[in-house]
């Protein structure tokens, strides 16, 4: 065991709490595996979130004392969010073009295809907002007898809690203006940033810090320069302790999160997941091209060839380097989670200079949400098609405008992805309550398309990285 590579290790350990899971439930030891065994996966989370924002601190501002030209912090930063929103950009468009080839949505049987359509309807009527395609399923005779039913579907998704506890949210980020994102980026108390875990708020007081550091004389920058440098090995050293554990907490983190899944009865969770299977296997089709296709061939092209390997070297290479954070960002579903294992990733494993990766991706996991973007445009393409709604091409282009911009907009606002989510369907002209639909099946989705972020973040950090290292040595 001992032998064993770590991303090997914490595959098995994902393995062997799924398979846990499904024998807890089916001998009915949820209990036990609530009570015993899902603590330590969530102690396993808060130590990653402990040293998550100290480590981006301290390495954010160790990555500004090495840059000493602040210019280059410039250049490094406009290729870093130009390559984060050209990716999302990417991602959402692929999204949309999986969704609309595969037409998940059509795998719903037709009359509750008819009875959503009814309940759209309804809306429609009680918003006044007028309808795009010209349908009207509520004035045609044959289908009176399912306006009633339509009528308390509508009911059921407004009053869900989960429609409830985010609307007040949506409402509230609607209101802001066009810049609201920069105002929140700088924190009016550090130290409330740091307890509220607002990363680009530590981010922008870090670079402030760095860059403070750099233009002050050396003598009076040596101490604190030295002080800096070893609170970043402690936390390192902390990354290095906390994953030889791993693999144990990885087992307990899933084992936990699959029997919350499933309830007391397996056949339940089966049953959602067949109702949306279609829809869920479209966004899995879509998030794998991310993964096995877009971002090796980024990779290949933009930083592996410059290194001299070949396509099938270069793929190897970056799946070999970042295997513990995608398997860890898997378990965890957070991308701040995992930070402290992808920068050791890519540092370590991936070579990217320290001043690189601790300026690139920290940004990377606040505001680089691919996989997110890319499951919004599906979900919402998909929530339309079982209402038999057509979108027309000007409202799926709005669809990638308000995806893109949400996922920078929203990247300090409490339950992101939902929030996301509810502003692509109103911006479109759909209920927002219609996350409730595909709410069911969030979980699992999340884990994928968190893997999707963090293996954006690490190639994007690889490129900058090897072009950054190109332009010194030129």
């Amino acid at each position: 065991m001992k032998k064993l590579a770590l991303h090997w290790k914490i595959l098995i350990a994902l393995t062997l709490g799924v398979l846990w899971a499904i024998l807890s439930t089916v001998l009915q030891w949820n209990s036990f595996t609530i009570n015993y065994i899902s603590p330590w996966g969530t102690i396993f989370i808060n130590l990653l979130k402990l040293i998550a924002i100290p480590l981006v601190l301290f390495s954010v501002i160790k990555g500004m004392m090495d840059l000493k030209d602040v210019g280059r912090l410039g250049r490094m930063g406009l290729k870093t969010l130009g390559a984060y929103l050209i990716t999302t950009v990417f991602a959402v468009c692929l999204g949309l073009l999986a969704v609309n080839a595969l037409k998940p949505g059509n795998a719903i049987n037709q009359e509750q295809r008819v009875v959503n359509r009814m309940s759209y309807e309804i809306w429609l009527n009680e918003t006044k907002q007028p309808t795009h395609d010209g349908l009207n399923f509520l004035d045609n005779p044959e289908y009176a007898d399912l306006k009633e039913i339509a009528s308390a579907r509508l009911a059921e998704l407004n009053d869900s809690e989960l429609v409830q506890n985010n609307t007040t949210k949506v409402q509230a980020v609607k209101k802001t203006g066009p810049l609201q994102f920069l105002v929140d980026m700088v924190p009016s108390n550090i130290f409330l940033a740091l307890n509220d875990t607002l990363m680009l708020q530590v981010i922008f007081f870090a670079i402030f810090f760095g860059v403070t550091l750099v233009l002050i004389p050396a003598e009076k920058a040596s101490p604190v320069n030295a002080f800096i440098d070893g609170m970043n090995e402690v936390f390192l050293k902390m990354v290095d302790i906390i994953m030889t554990a791993a693999p144990y907490f990885v087992f307990c983190l899933m084992a936990g999160k699959m029997v919350e899944m499933a309830g007391t009865s397996l056949s339940a969770m089966v049953e959602v997941f067949k109702g949306l299977g279609a829809y869920m296997l479209v966004v899995i089709i879509a998030l794998a091209t991310m993964i096995v296709i877009v971002y090796p061939l980024l990779f290949a092209l933009m930083a592996g060839r410059k290194r001299g390997f070949t396509i099938i070297e270069s793929y190897v290479y970056l799946f070999r380097g970042i295997g513990p954070a995608q398997l860890l960002a898997f378990s965890t579903s957070s991308s701040a989670a995992t930070l402290p294992v992808t920068m050791d990733c890519v540092y370590e494993r991936l070579e990217v200079d320290e001043d690189v990766s601790s300026f690139v991706l920290p940004i990377g996991a606040t505001v680089n949400m691919d996989g997110t973007s890319l499951y919004q445009a599906v979900a919402v393409v998909f929530l339309a098609q079982m209402h038999l709604v057509e979108l027309d091409f000007t409202q799926q282009l709005t669809i990638v405008l308000t995806a893109t911009l949400a996922s920078i907009g929203s990247a300090a606002v409490p339950s992101a992805g939902l929030i996301m989510m509810m502003l692509v369907l109103e911006s479109v002209g759909l209920p927002a309550a219609w996350i409730a639909i595909v709410f069911p099946v969030d979980r699992l989705l999340d884990m994928c398309r968190t893997v999707v972020n963090v293996t954006g973040d690490a190639t994007v950090c690889s490129i900058i990285g090897t072009t950054e290292k190109q332009k010194a040595n030129a």
